[in-house]
């Protein structure tokens, strides 16, 4: 089968630190201090077999995440922009849906208690978490100490076939009647980001009451994403800003109800406008630059007159925060990292969510074969228009 498998060169930075968990010359926690010169190349591999408890799929929707584009993306020296957990060469693609071909004899479906089925829908969570450390313990899956990712340090989904244990997938089934087998296989692809921005604004942020107000600062696929799941809860206001006119008109689609351009207009005075001095109760970081808008984030919580606003950062990026801790400790607000969206039942909560009328396929504003994963995530290295390009051929 043909698979777009990513290669770059170990080439450490001089101040880099082999880490307990990293592996020299194969697998660091720091990729963008390590790893130079990344390509991609169409290579051959054998469709791979599953064990007892793994899945075959056969892959019918995945997304390009930005995740993968800034894998793919270097600076002037060479290296890339991902800043965490990498092991190259790995086949890319961890947002994407399927079929089962073949189940392991213990395979089993962990909502229904019965082995996976050939032919159901499915879909993966992309981290893939051992069970067995603390923090998996704790409840905690996204922490996992001994983690590896889909399409990060094995190989994921850019691919006609992958295999997946059970324990980490979960079925479409019940998005069938309502959308189609079409479009099933299109929302399945959005489970994953997803639950990423489920995770950040419900778990991590706390979730809101019915009636509060909400600020997303970016409107790529997650922020997008976060504007359905806070619309669903009930959020009054959903404050979305973004400078790509295109990704504004699709947040609005998809439950925004203010989309605003940074770049015409001061963002802190637009969102104390529209709530009328309230501000906001979450207030999601999503733009990967928090350099930039730390200042409106700041002045939204001081002159807002809600109290216990949570900041929640989701955007991966090797950037620091300017933070003024008087105005957290006077406004009993606080900064939350987010990270994956593992646990806590949010994959189910998710699908569930999608079959009950929650459609976000307004995110997926391209489709392409697997010969043309390459060039779209060159291309979305600049062109902000697109949202989500997703393959949908993989011949």
């Amino acid at each position: 089968m043909k698979a777009v498998t990513l290669f770059a060169d170990w080439d450490p930075k001089p101040d880099f630190v082999l880490g307990s968990k990293d592996i020299e010359g194969k697998l660091t926690y720091l990729g963008s201090k390590v790893w130079r010169n990344p390509r991609t190349e169409i290579i051959e591999k054998e469709v791979p077999t599953p064990g007892p408890t793994e899945v075959l799929m056969e892959v019918q929707s995945c997304g390009i995440c930005g995740s993968d584009v800034h894998m793919r993306q270097s600076d002037d020296e060479g290296y890339i922009y991902y800043p965490g957990l990498t092991a190259f060469p790995a086949t890319l693609g961890h947002e994407f849906s399927g079929k089962v071909v073949e189940a392991g004899k213990l395979a089993i479906n962990k909502r229904t208690g019965k082995k996976y089925e050939t032919g159901e829908a499915v879909c993966a969570e992309e981290m893939i978490w051992c069970g067995s450390c603390k923090p998996c313990a704790d409840g905690y899956p996204n922490h996992c100490e001994n983690l590896q990712e889909l399409g990060f340090s094995i190989d994921g989904a850019y691919a006609k076939y992958i295999k997946v244990d059970a324990r980490y997938l979960w079925s479409l089934e019940e998005l069938r009647a309502k959308y189609g087998e079409e479009k099933m296989w299109l929302l399945g692809s959005l489970v994953e980001p997803t639950s990423v921005a489920y995770n950040a604004v419900i778990e991590r942020g706390g979730g809101i009451r019915a009636g509060e107000n909400v600020v997303i600062l970016g409107g790529g696929p997650i922020g997008a994403a976060a504007c359905a799941v806070l619309r669903q809860s009930g959020a009054a206001n959903v404050i979305l800003s973004e400078p790509s006119a295109p990704r504004r008109k699709m947040a609005l689609s998809m439950g925004a109800t203010h989309a605003i351009d940074p770049m015409s207009v001061n963002v802190s005075e637009a969102v104390l406008d529209i709530t009328k001095g309230v501000g906001a109760k979450i207030i999601l970081e999503a733009t990967g630059l928090p350099s930039i808008v730390w200042s409106d984030v700041e002045k939204i919580i001081w002159e807002g007159r809600a109290v216990n606003t949570a900041v929640v950062v989701v955007a991966r990026a090797d950037d620091r925060i300017p933070l003024n801790g008087e105005v957290l400790q006077v406004r009993r607000a606080s900064v939350v990292g987010s990270q994956g969206h593992s646990g806590h039942g949010t994959f189910a909560n998710v699908i569930s969510s999608m079959a009950a009328g929650m459609d976000v396929s307004p995110l997926i504003t391209k489709k392409i074969s697997l010969d043309e994963a390459d060039e779209n995530c060159v291309m979305l290295q600049t062109d902000r228009d697109e949202v989500k390009i997703t393959i949908t051929d993989f011949q």
